[in-house]
């Protein structure tokens, strides 16, 4: 099971016991919002991206949303999102439990300049009841992300 594989990536920097795992699914910001008990816009979601023959991770905010201009200005390509497959093969995480940690070789990182709006975040965990409460600079660590990007819009 992927949350396994991120138990023993988070081992390794002694934070493995900061994972939370919940009686009920968190596998959407909606619901890890209710589980955690936290406004969904500060839950850092996994969107999976193919970019060229690559699998990208954009981890954003809760309530930011992908911007198709600000995407394709960015990467040079359509914003093209990863079938539940392809998710799994690429990334290494199952769709509801997509995480940026312990993923699969060849998968890339990046973090949204919607996440710089909080001191902490909650990422998934590798599972679609699990998540962890980090700082955006114990993200940028674990995630060992390429870089931030500006690819979402904010609701108005």
């Amino acid at each position: 099971m992927a949350i396994e594989k991120v138990r023993a990536y988070f081992k390794e920097y002694g934070i493995e016991n900061r994972i939370q795992e919940f009686d009920v699914s968190s596998a959407t910001v909606e619901l890890a919002a209710l589980a955690l008990g936290t406004e969904g816009k500060r839950i850092a979601k996994s969107l999976t991206f193919l970019v060229g023959e690559k699998a990208i991770i954009v981890v954003a905010a809760g309530d930011a949303r992908i911007d198709n201009r600000k995407f394709k200005d960015t990467f040079a390509t359509k914003a093209k999102m990863l079938t539940p497959d392809q998710v799994t093969e690429l990334i290494g995480h199952a769709v509801g439990g997509v995480c940026p940690f312990a993923v699969n070789e060849g998968a890339v990182v990046y973090l949204d300049e919607s996440l710089r709006r909080f001191e902490t975040v909650f990422p998934a965990c590798g599972s679609s009841n699990s998540a962890i409460e980090l700082t955006i600079p114990e993200l940028e660590k674990l995630s060992k992300f390429d870089s931030w990007v500006d690819v979402c819009k904010l609701p108005e």
